[in-house]
């Protein structure tokens, strides 16, 4: 039986020694058990700092990348997180530990992965995560206005949908770009509407449904 604790706290070791700063991340990176998540045929390889498969061409995102996500978003306790593409739930749980579970609400396309995503978080201690199958475009407006809202997905532009669900001064994080070519950015909602947009550099994700 591998020693996942010790695999774990090495990553995190490996992610403070790179480019994450925030002890908050970082703890809350410790906090979930990656292995939880992964599919069985890749448990092996859930503590390295790369993308996995979780079945219909989706990944679990690499650590790094949830990382920066987190410290870009500067999740706090209670902020209330719309998420678009849960996955297997690994990021939503990572988020929980920042502002609380019952303040994530993660919306999935496939209605088996939001399934089993909702099923990994009650097993692991997240019960209170509130997942959806729908369509993220849409996002989730029955508990807007949010703090924050992200995409793990890529889109060519952030859905009108999401961002009008964020409250004026809050964050918007998302890969925007095409197949082959994507850039992190986060933007913050003005009073008027109009968005105030930081790149953070070229990423690769797969592509919102």
């Amino acid at each position: 039986m591998p020693d996942w604790e010790r695999a774990r706290t090495a990553l995190v070791d490996r992610l403070r020694e790179g480019r994450i700063d925030d002890e908050r991340v970082l703890s809350a990176m410790e906090a979930v058990p990656r292995h939880r998540f992964v599919p069985e045929e890749y448990r092996t390889d859930a503590y390295r700092d790369r993308p996995l498969p979780i079945g219909r061409d989706q990944t679990i995102s690499a650590p790094h990348m949830v990382a920066i996500m987190a410290e870009l978003l500067d999740l706090q306790r209670g902020d209330r997180v719309l998420e678009i593409g849960t996955g297997c739930g690994y990021h939503a749980a990572v988020t929980a530990e920042l502002v609380g579970s019952a303040d994530v609400y993660t919306v999935e396309y496939h209605d088996e992965l939001a399934e089993r995503a909702q099923a990994t978080l009650g097993a692991t201690g997240y019960g209170d995560v509130s997942v959806r199958a729908g369509d993220g475009k849409r996002g989730w407006p029955d508990h807007a206005p949010y703090d924050r809202a992200y995409l793990t997905c890529a889109a060519s532009a952030f859905p009108s949908a999401v961002v009008e669900q964020v409250r004026p001064g809050g964050l918007l994080l998302a890969p925007l770009g095409g197949r082959r070519r994507q850039t992190l950015v986060r933007v913050r909602r003005r009073p008027d509407g109009s968005l105030a947009r930081e790149t953070h550099g070229a990423v690769r994700f797969v592509r919102l449904q």
